[in-house]
């Protein structure tokens, strides 16, 4: 089997296992997970929000708040697997066709 096609098969095993991220935080009554806090989950946990963090807390807005789509965050953890699973095929496609362009234009500056 070629290199290429076990990263395919691997890259697949995450994407379907990746809910596991939902289910474990919510199973063990976990919360966030580490490091993925908001600006007012930063000040429930420390009382106050670093003044970095406050200045650039509103500079992204990411296109999938919170891995789900708009609307489906309170319709249980069915819907919220199926738009987790979506935002990882959404995100390795964006990253696969970004890599896919760069790699072009650097191919064609290396062959003038």
């Amino acid at each position: 089997m070629k290199t290429i096609n076990k990263l395919w098969i691997g890259l697949v095993v995450l994407i379907i296992l990746c809910p596991i991220g939902l289910m474990l935080p919510e199973h063990f009554k976990a919360g966030a997970a580490w490091g993925e806090w908001g600006a007012d989950e930063m000040t429930s946990l420390v009382g106050y929000i670093p003044k970095g963090l406050e200045k650039l807390s509103n500079l992204w807005k990411a296109p999938l708040p919170d891995y789900a789509f708009k609307g489906w965050e309170e319709k249980g953890m069915k819907h919220l697997s199926i738009a987790y699973i979506a935002s990882a095929v959404i995100g390795i496609g964006l990253t696969v066709l970004s890599m896919f362009f760069l790699g072009k234009m650097l191919a064609k500056k290396d062959d003038k």
